[in-house]
C-alpha cells in the first residue's frame, strides 16, 4: 500500500532548488523494479500538481545488486524514463564495485558476499561457488561480461558521482567534512558512512544522499539521508523539494 510522509524545512524557511524546479531525489533502489514503478506512479502524481515548469529527478545510486531484478531496473530507466523530467543518475559503491569486477576478479568475493550474486543471475548467469577460486571467478567474470548489454554497461560507465541543484548536493554515500565541495574524493561520494553522518558541519550545501539504512528517512540541518533500505523492507523513498518545502513520497 502507497503511503505519503509528510516534512516542511525545520525551523521555518529552508534550503531551495533553483527557482521554477522542483526536485526529486530517489534513495537505493536495489533491484526492486516493482517498487520502482510504484515510486514512478507517486512522482508522476505528485508532479501533475506543481506548476513547476522544470522536473528534475535523481538516482542516488545503488540501483543494482541485493534485490532480484538488478537488470529489470536498468532496462526500466533506459527504455522508459520519466517523461517532462530530467533524469541524472549517480553512482553508488555498488555499481563502482561492479564495474571493477568487470576488469578485476578480485573484487568479485566482496561483491558477491553484499548483493552481487543476485545481479549476475538477474543476468542469466550461474550464481558463484562459495569460494575464492580463480577459475570460477574468471568464469562468472566471463559469462556476466557476455551477458551484459553494451547499452547496460555504457549507462554504468556514465553514472555521475555528484549532482548539484541550487541549495542541495545529490550523492550516493556523504561528503568528507572539512573537504571543500569542489575536492571531495570520489571514493569518499560512494563510500562515507560515519565521519560524514555524525558530522554537524555546515557542508554549503544540504547534502541528500543514500547509503546508509534507516528505519525512516532523516532530515537534518545539513543532510537528508532516504535510504530506508527498499530491497528488505519494501519502502523505496523519494524527497520532492520544491522552492524551501520539501515533502517524503514512499511506497
Amino acid at each position: 500500500m502507497m503511503r505519503r510522509l509528510f516534512s516542511g524545512a525545520p525551523g521555518g524557511a529552508g534550503p531551495a532548488p533553483p527557482p521554477g524546479t522542483c526536485l526529486y531525489a530517489i534513495g537505493d533502489v536495489h533491484g526492486r523494479t516493482d517498487l520502482l514503478r510504484a515510486l514512478h506512479a507517486l512522482i508522476a502524481e505528485d508532479a501533475a500538481q506543481r506548476s513547476a515548469p522544470r522536473k528534475v529527478i535523481v538516482y542516488l545510486g545503488d540501483l543494482v545488486d541485493r534485490g532480484r531484478d538488478s537488470r529489470g531496473v536498468i532496462e526500466l530507466l533506459l527504455a522508459q524514463p520519466m517523461a517532462g523530467f530530467e533524469c541524472v543518475h549517480l553512482r553508488g559503491n555498488h555499481e563502482d564495485t561492479l564495474l571493477n569486477f568487470l576488469d578485476d576478479i578480485s573484487a568479485g568475493p566482496g561483491w558477491f558476499a553484499f548483493g552481487g550474486e543476485e545481479t549476475v543471475a538477474s543476468y542469466g548467469v550461474r550464481r558463484p561457488l562459495p569460494s575464492d577460486d580463480e577459475a570460477e571467478l574468471l568464469r562468472v567474470q566471463r559469462e556476466f561480461r557476455d551477458a551484459l548489454p553494451g547499452a547496460h554497461r555504457k549507462f554504468l560507465e556514465a553514472l555521475k558521482l555528484c549532482h548539484a541543484e541550487g541549495d542541495y548536493l545529490c550523492v550516493h554515500a556523504g561528503v568528507k567534512p572539512g573537504v571543500p565541495l569542489a575536492q571531495q574524493d570520489g571514493h569518499d561520494l560512494m563510500w562515507i558512512r560515519e565521519e560524514f553522518l555524525n558530522s554537524k558541519e555546515d557542508f554549503g550545501k544540504v547534502v541528500v544522499h543514500g547509503h546508509t539504512i534507516t528505519r525512516e528517512p532523516e532530515l537534518r540541518r545539513n543532510r537528508i539521508g532516504i535510504d530506508t533500505g527498499a530491497f528488505m523492507t519494501n519502502r523505496l523513498t523519494c524527497l520532492a523539494a520544491e522552492g524551501d518545502k520539501r515533502i517524503i513520497l514512499q511506497t
